[in-house]
């Protein structure tokens, strides 16, 4: 019982009996029935403590109130008489502070052999030093022969007859049934009991000090799972129990006389053979069990048999560092070079497991630590929460998820989850599809456009793309070429940063971040450069810096998406002969360390404007489609300004769709400036004066601001503020007689972005364009159409007596060529054969058409008839061009200078033809040279 309560002793009023019950459990005293047969409800007299305890009064008399301690060292009877023998010792009462008031009585019966708490407790009191620990039930869980009454009755199923016993013996106060928790066997459903077997211990305490030395030498991630979780269980660490009563398992290697006095340990096979004369060729039970020793002390004492336990599996497991190279018996010298391990990894429920053990055997062994690194995960639940279980089937397949998803996807979900910071997941399907959506697909996507655009160049005649070494690339002058390289940089570095520090969580998240970089910001943005629009050269830099920026990802994420990263790497090789054959042969990429934070943060400035950009078109409904006039952009700072307007300036225009942009460096003129305290960040700092120190910040006039952002400090009742300690923020003041609908910005605090969002007609125009070749672009993907397939796009307007449709091409030709990479062509100049792909039809703004995509195929010029004379041999060199692969026919053109000479047309003699004067490639070519 708990020596710190009180106890009341209690008279049953019917039989005089007296109770021991703790204060607070008075209520659970039997209430008495009456003579009718109902329960007795406790009375309301004037004893209110008594009725608040639940107290029969009319049953039961309070005698007195005493301390548990008072109670300590009485004798009682015990309810049945088997060990009487011992009740010099036994059958008193002790005390402990485990036993709680919240249940029973307050009272309970400890059984030394049947419960670590009441073990320990009773071995503190010298209850069975003498006799020794008496253990009633058998290994079948059966009562012994001294146990008479019950003799050979598996506990569970006397417990009918026990309470019937007591009953008889006139000792029962109440029975009844309580529900709770209870141990049962996970694999045959059965309830289990705690006994007491006799077992082989390491003195763990004896090195209790040393473990947590050693364990102070080794890195955990998570951290607080060694600081706290494992210190704690090191603290309270207890001789470790390492046999076990089964059959299969390491036998342990000890050798006992019959009366225990003699005891060999084996060390060695070899020892064995010696002290035995038995040769040894397994080590299993079966093997060893009938082997026997010779008893140093005489034939008289018999001979030493091994004794009947295992191992207990965790002591194998904590030898695995020696174990799997057979130390000491071999591979010495390679096992001190390579211990301690570098790193192990497992679930957080090993601290009291493999971890502990590792360190426990190499502490006890070494003096060392069995790790140097230890990288921690949680515990991988059902999407509800509880256990995932086999007879449950409460998680989905794994073999169905790899095989819909791939391990790739699965892996990075668990690596981008709280199970590698040592907490929980619940397992989610739709988390592993997010990966392949938000990962895979986009990268996935970026390495098909490079494959598209590197093929385009064989296609096209030109030389098979061969990456630019990276040594060249960097005087490369377009600035994204320069962003992407310090991205890369800084993935590589960031990633072997964050290895070392075996932190896999913090990957993924990063990575993504760099995916959606490089697909939105730099394949987006330099689609002209990487499509050749710009030049063969340019577009063979750009695909360099992007081939560069593809392999170096992919060698930087292999051990993390192993199969992923092979197939884009196989591919990506056969562009370099120097490659390894796997990307798991290929170094980790070495990094310079140089990034070039000045162009990182250009760019980041770049990105900011787009966004405050799109919010406000979104705002007002304005696609992206439709361009507008103008953009400012307001800010103090004129190196903020030259990012925008100078080298990223056609990425802005083009990304946002406007004419022009403004760079504006006096706020004042479209702004108006307030500033805001820093709380975060003064709150600590300036204590009581945070009040009046916060109202003359938001009092700030505008010169007051401005003189702050010059000199970066301002000081109010003593206190020196900084640029960190206040924030200055930039609210649009649009010019008078404008509507927020023509003319609206957006900010973050920092910069300010004004759009104008008037239209006239050039933007008008330049609007049905944009709509125009976004339709033709939607029909080439109906069309499944690769980039790099030579095609010729068609209209036809069909608004009888209209010609508008027609004049606003005519002035968006140079952007549709850009856009598409060939002119759109009137239908009435189509030839009679073209091979049509695919038509729709369309209306825009009011105006009807129809869009028709043909393959490419040449056209003769109207002037090659009047030079030859001869109709026939013009219709038969048509004939032949026809007949003629597009692209080997462009590269006889380039191997002539543009000449090639036909003289197989029997009945016709040879002619010259020159190209792009006798013959065009495609519509489009012959169209724009009839408009020149």
């Amino acid at each position: 019982m708990p020596t710190s309560r009180m106890q009341r002793l209690v008279k049953d009023r019917s039989n005089a009996a007296v109770y021991i019950v703790a204060e607070s459990r008075l209520g659970q005293l039997p209430v008495k029935v009456k003579a009718s047969g109902k329960k007795q409800a406790p009375s309301k007299g004037s004893n209110a403590e008594a009725v608040q305890d639940g107290l029969d009064k009319e049953s039961y008399e309070l005698l007195a109130k005493i301390p548990g301690s008072s109670l300590v060292g009485l004798k009682y009877t015990p309810l049945f008489d088997f060990f009487m023998e011992l009740q010099e010792t036994a059958f008193r009462v002790i005390a402990d502070n485990y036993v709680t008031d919240d249940s029973g009585t307050g009272v309970v019966h400890c059984a030394p052999a049947f419960g670590e708490d009441d073990h320990r407790v009773c071995l503190a009191a010298g209850i069975f030093e003498t006799a020794g620990l008496v253990v009633a039930v058998d290994d079948d869980g059966c009562f012994i022969e001294k146990i008479t009454d019950f003799k050979g009755r598996y506990v569970k199923e006397a417990d009918k007859d026990i309470i019937n016993a007591v009953k008889d013996k006139g000792r029962l106060v109440s029975k009844g049934s309580i529900e709770h928790s209870y141990p049962f066997c996970w694999r045959s459903g059965t309830p289990l009991i705690y006994r007491a077997v006799p077992s082989w211990f390491v003195k763990v305490e004896k090195i209790k000090d040393q473990l947590l030395e050693c364990t102070k030498e080794t890195y955990w991630v998570p951290e607080y799972v060694k600081e706290k979780r494992f210190h704690n269980w090191l603290e309270g660490a207890r001789d470790w129990a390492v046999s076990r009563t089964r059959f299969w398992g390491t036998p342990l290697p000890l050798w006992m006389s019959q009366d225990g006095e003699e005891i060999v340990v084996m060390d060695s096979i070899e020892k064995l053979e010696k002290l035995s004369g038995v040769k040894v060729t397994d080590l299993h039970r079966h093997y060893v069990d009938d082997i026997t020793i010779p008893s140093k002390r005489g034939p008289e004492f018999g001979v030493l048999k091994r004794v009947d336990d295992v191992f207990d599996c965790w002591f194998e497991s904590g030898s695995m560092p020696y174990a799997y190279i057979h130390y000491p018996f071999e591979n010495k010298e390679l096992f001190e070079k390579n211990f301690p391990g570098n790193f192990v990894a497992e679930g957080l429920d090993q601290t009291r497991g493999w971890f502990y053990t590792l360190m426990v055997l190499s502490t006890a062994l070494f003096g060392k630590p069995a790790f140097k690194n230890l990288i921690c995960n949680g515990l991988v639940l059902a999407e509800d929460g509880k256990k995932m279980s086999k007879s449950k089937k409460n998680y989905p397949s794994p073999i169905d998820l790899i095989d819909e998803y791939g391990a790739d996807a699965l892996r990075l979900y668990l690596i981008n989850s709280p199970v590698v910071r040592a907490e929980s997941l619940r397992f989610k399907r739709s988390g592993v599809y997010s990966v392949v959506k938000d990962v895979f697909l986009p990268w996935y996507n970026a390495y098909r456009f490079f494959v598209q655009n590197a093929k385009r160049l064989e296609v096209e005649g030109l030389d098979v793309f061969s990456p630019i070494d990276k040594v060249s690339l960097l005087k490369s002058s377009n600035v994204l070429d320069h962003w992407i390289n310090s991205a890369t940089e800084s993935l590589v570095s960031f990633v072997q940063q964050e290895m070392d520090a075996y932190r896999l969580y913090t990957v993924v998240p990063y990575l993504v971040n760099y995916i959606d970089n490089l697909t939105n910001i730099y394949v987006r943005l330099n689609r002209k450069r990487l499509k050749g629009r710009t030049g063969e050269e340019d577009c063979r830099i750009s695909l360099s810096t992007l081939y560069h920026a593809l392999v170096t990802t992919c060698v930087a994420m292999a051990p993390f998406t192993p199969f992923f990263t092979e197939v884009l790497y196989q591919n990506l090789r056969k562009a370099s002969n120097k490659s390894e054959e796997s990307i798991h042969f290929c170094k980790f990429p070495s990094t310079t360390g140089e990034r070039d934070e000045r162009v990182e943060q250009s760019v980041n400035r770049m990105m900011t404007i787009i966004d405050l950009a799109r919010n406000i078109r979104e705002r007002h409904n304005k696609a992206l489609k439709t361009p507008l006039k103008e953009m400012v952009v307001v800010h103090p700072d004129n190196e903020f300004l030259e990012d925008i307007t100078g080298k990223l300036k056609e990425y802005v225009m083009e990304e946002i769709n406007v004419k022009t942009v403004t760079p504006c460096n006096d706020p004042l003129v479209y702004a108006s400036l307030r500033a805001e305290p820093n709380f975060s960040v003064l709150g600590k700092r300036l204590g009581k004066d945070m009040g009046k120190v916060s109202n003359e910040v938001k009092k700030m006039t505008q010169e007051q601001i401005l003189s702050f952002e010059e000199s970066g400090e301002i000081t109010f009742f003593g206190h020196c503020l900084k640029q960190d300690d206040i924030k200055v923020v930039r609210q649009f003041k649009r010019p008078e007689n404008v509507s927020e609908k023509e003319i609206d910005a957006a900010g973050d605090g920092d910069v300010l972005v004004i759009l104008d969002l008037r239209a006239d007609q050039s933007l008008f125009e330049a609007g049905v364009a944009r709509e125009v070749v976004n339709r033709i672009q939607k029909l080439r993907k109906t069309a499944q159409l690769e980039p790099s397939d030579p095609v010729d796009v068609y209209y036809k307007s069909v608004d009888h007596g209209k010609n508008s449709l027609g004049e606003i091409l005519n002035s968006q030709v140079q952007y549709i060529r850009d856009a598409l990479g060939s002119p759109l062509v009137p239908k009435e100049m189509a030839p009679t054969d073209m091979v049509l792909v695919g038509e729709e039809s369309h209306d825009v703004h009011d105006m009807s058409f129809v869009i028709y995509i043909a393959r490419s195929c040449p056209v003769l010029s109207p002037d090659l008839a009047h030079a030859s004379g001869n109709n026939d041999h013009v219709e038969a060199l048509r004939v032949y061009l026809l007949s003629r692969s597009l692209s080997r026919l462009k590269n006889q053109f380039q191997a002539g200078n543009g000449m090639i000479t036909v003289d197989c047309i029997e009945g016709y003699p040879a002619i010259n033809l020159q190209l792009g004067k006798h013959v065009f490639l495609s519509a489009g070519d012959f169209y724009l040279a009839s408009r020149s």
